[in-house]
């Protein structure tokens, strides 16, 4: 009956809820501009990561490192695009 108990997915749950947990702290409490958001991005990123592995499996599968790779051009591109938009809509540049 051990075995048949997805230990990971639960842990990966609460582990999810924690991380808003700390996001509605970060909300409701009075920080700085600069910390509230460096502690949201922070854990964007971690839960983004962790819902990735542990609920859609991607490291489970034989081409892991091509989901991961593909992920990273992902981000590249996004992060690409982001500073892109800013640096002809913003900056004037």
């Amino acid at each position: 009956m051990k075995e048949l108990f997805p230990v990971k997915q639960v842990m990966g749950f609460v582990f999810s809820l924690v991380l808003t947990v700390v996001a509605m702290i970060v909300y409701f409490t009075d920080m700085t501009f600069a910390g509230g958001m460096t502690i949201l991005l922070i854990t964007a990123f971690i839960q983004a990561f962790l819902q990735l592995v542990v609920f859609m499996h991607a490291g489970e599968s034989k081409d892991g490192s091509a989901i991961y790779t593909n992920i990273l051009y992902g981000v590249i591109l996004a992060a690409i695009t982001i500073f892109g938009s800013l640096l002809i809509l913003i900056w004037d540049m």
